[in-house]
């Protein structure tokens, strides 16, 4: 019995190595190349929670959307009495950053272990002035012994902050003894909760007179400037910024940039001096 032979073409061997190898190389090709996972995008920077003295309101705005502009990070704005924000923080509100008014509250709030300290820097400083509505005619010269009371007239009140708390009224009051008339003025204060209630007692003609920082002056054109109290009257007006110790990543970013050329020119623009 004859063996059956298959044959098999010499070449077909070789013909299936050359496939092989033509399909590596069609998928080692750039245009075919294993598609690979895309990097993670990057977490976005988490939104900042400042909060400010209210006679801030205005600057800091325009300040805040500045550096949003400029790190693409964003920032919530919240304004009060410094007084009241401290003891806000103190209570556990959520805060990256605070502004204060004056040194004080500051002070307060690093004395109980609430701030980043390496961050604390001072940012601004400002000028106490005496106001009346827009379109009153009544002129002094804020100077020792001065007739604040007699320019009040028979029931007026002068308005300005809390003195007990509110750090316009604490630098109205240091200026007011050490001109020697706060005695004749002190059961005509109305105590208001932050700097521009008092602007508004005053804008609303409620209050003849008022105490006021400058920047808030300039910014309501219901009243008018009457006189600037002279710095050597109180403390100087110094406002520090500090992050908090439980602030979210950036917020020792913010408080650098506040200090900042492009910052700075902002807050000059609405009247705020330099550190004094």
């Amino acid at each position: 019995m004859s063996r059956l032979r298959r044959s098999v073409p010499v070449n077909s061997g070789r013909r299936t190595l050359f496939g092989l190898a033509a399909s590596l190389i069609s998928l080692l090709a750039p245009g075919n190349a294993p598609a690979q996972a895309a990097p993670p995008a990057a977490a976005p920077a988490p939104q900042l929670t400042v909060l400010a003295a209210s006679s801030l309101t205005d600057a800091l705005g325009e300040a805040a959307r500045a550096y949003t502009h400029a790190t693409g990070q964003r920032v919530k704005l919240s304004f009060a009495a410094s007084s009241a924000l401290a003891r806000q923080i103190e209570a556990g509100a959520p805060a990256d950053v605070f502004l204060s008014a004056d040194t004080d509250w500051m002070d307060y709030l690093q004395q109980h272990h609430l701030l980043a300290t390496s961050t604390r820097v001072n940012v601004l400083g400002n000028r106490l002035v005496l106001i009346a509505p827009a379109g009153s005619s009544v002129k002094l010269d804020v100077g020792p012994h001065f007739a604040l009371a007699a320019a009040l007239g028979g029931s007026g009140h002068l308005a300005t902050g809390d003195p007990d708390s509110v750090p316009v009224g604490r630098y109205a009051k240091a200026a007011l003894t050490r001109l020697h008339v706060w005695d004749a003025v002190q059961d005509r204060i109305v105590a208001a909760e932050n700097v521009r209630a008092a602007l508004a007692y005053v804008a609303r003609g409620e209050a003849p007179l008022g105490i006021v920082y400058r920047t808030d002056a300039l910014q309501d054109e219901a009243v008018r400037i009457v006189a600037d109290f002279p710095a050597g009257s109180h403390e100087p007006i110094v406002y520090p910024a500090a992050a908090t110790v439980t602030a979210h990543a950036g917020a020792a970013r913010f408080v650098q940039y506040l200090k900042s050329a492009p910052a700075q020119a902002i807050f000059h623009r609405y009247g705020f001096d330099p550190v004094p």
